[in-house]
């Protein structure tokens, strides 16, 4: 099957997946040469009623709600169109942070408009890949051809504006999400040229059962790993060493830069991020040893191979400490019980008769939302889709419907509403752009009630 990346942004109403909604979606297609094919893709999603956005993410991006009413799709509209002519098959969804951000986000936004909020990054030979921490690696042990940005107190930054920046890449307007895509397959065709070895070898370790080939258990052996949660003095890259497995099918790792005959003489509260979890699935930037070996790579991240040796042997000789790691992070939760149905995607998965019923309620027309009333079998499902019809189609609402949308509605409007009205407060007397805070005071006056 032909493959080609599908690199994509989002822009967003605010950081949370759980009670932001996307705002923009812009993306390109290209080829696995990095050659554009087709159009580019840029288009906004409606703000419903039941929504503040962050008047902080508003001053960033410059979208406000009211323009997406004007110009955008409704979510179910979305979901259909992105389905159906951007996530197609072969298609590697690309992007910058999109692992931890925009792919939660579309997951999110999946779940509430009834489709598999899965499928997107995997079936029909579908996969993903996330380019920040393969930057990351790249400036930790391969930065040579390429300029590297650093904060005014001298920091390294990887923000992709600077990258592009400094490397003489045209990025007409940060934070746009189009002009972020375009910045980014640049910056993509500039790591692949300058060292195209890391490149082929990072691109198809973004596969989950390649990583499982270097990090097991069964066969465990120190790797290199690079993970936004490490120290930036270091690259934000170690070496860490597989101890345990966790419940969602990862593994626990310990960073071997650590001797932890003397962390158990601190008596730490907390052992993150020296022990994290390192989860197959979300396109981790791991390497065998033998990377540091070539230009200097030991030297750039302050590592030698006997401290990491001495290090790993100390980690063995505490069996008790690896148990008690492993018990720790069973017990705790990645995604605490959500009370908002929109917000319980991770609380389980559907069995396959909600499925069916979830692609009946996807195909349903207005007319028949009139009348439709499956029954679900999980609880979740019939509240989602009252939301649901309340977001799309809300003629199709019945009289109690309408009552518990408006009191849902509200009870989200007035979680948000002091921080919200502060926030425009403080935005307005640090001089931020006076027609943007007066469309979002417009904004919230028009979706309270009558």
């Amino acid at each position: 099957m032909e493959q080609s990346f599908f690199f994509y942004d989002l822009e967003t109403s605010g950081l949370n997946q759980r009670e932001d909604r996307i705002m923009q979606f812009a993306g390109q297609r290209t080829d696995m040469d990095l050659n554009p094919i087709g159009d580019p893709v840029n288009i906004l999603v409606k703000m419903n009623d039941d929504t503040l956005p962050s008047p902080q993410a508003i001053i960033v991006t410059g979208i406000t709600p009211q323009s997406t009413l004007m110009d955008g799709f409704t979510e179910a509209e979305f979901c259909k169109y992105v389905s159906e002519e951007i996530f197609t098959e072969g298609t590697i969804a690309t992007g910058y942070n999109s692992v931890r951000f925009d792919d939660e986000f579309m997951r999110a936004t999946f779940w509430r408009n009834f489709y598999d909020p899965y499928e997107f990054e995997w079936r029909d030979s579908r996969s993903r890949w996330d380019l920040l921490d393969v930057v990351r690696m790249t400036r930790a042990l391969r930065p040579e051809g390429i300029n590297w940005p650093v904060t005014s107190e001298g920091k390294a930054t990887n923000r992709l504006e600077l990258m592009t920046k400094m490397n003489g890449i045209s990025h007409e307007a940060a934070h746009d999400a189009l002009s972020d895509v375009n910045a980014l397959i640049d910056v993509t065709r500039l790591i692949r040229d300058k060292q195209p070895k890391l490149y082929e070898y990072l691109f198809k370790m973004r596969d989950k059962r390649e990583v499982q080939k270097l990090v097991n258990l069964e066969r465990p052996q120190a790797f290199v790993y690079t993970s936004g949660r490490y120290s930036g003095e270091f690259g934000k890259t170690t070496v860490a060493f597989p101890i345990a497995p966790t419940p969602n099918g990862g593994v626990l790792v310990f960073d071997l830069r650590y001797n932890l005959d003397e962390l158990l003489k601190e008596k730490r509260e907390s052992y993150f991020p020296i022990v994290k979890e390192l989860k197959y699935n979300r396109c981790p930037t791991v390497s065998p040893l033998g990377v540091l070996t070539q230009a200097d790579g030991w030297e750039k991240i302050k590592l030698t191979p006997e401290k990491v040796e001495e290090n790993r042997k100390a980690l063995l000789t505490h069996p008790d400490f690896i148990e008690r790691m492993r018990t720790e992070f069973e017990e705790r939760p990645e995604f605490p019980p959500a009370k908002d149905p929109e917000s319980a995607l991770y609380d389980g998965f559907l069995n396959d008769q909600d499925k069916r019923i979830c692609l009946a309620v996807r195909r349903a027309s207005k007319a028949d939302l009139d009348h439709f009333h499956p029954e679900f079998q999980d609880e979740r499902l019939p509240d989602l889709l009252m939301h649901y019809k309340a977001r799309n189609y809300p003629e199709t609402l019945n009289e109690d419907e309408r009552k518990a949308w408006e009191e849902y509605r509200m009870g989200r409007i007035k979680e948000r509403q002091n921080g919200y009205i502060k926030a425009i407060q403080d935005l307005a007397a640090a001089g931020k752009d006076e027609f943007l805070l007066q469309e979002l005071q417009l904004w919230y006056q028009s979706i309270l009630p009558y």
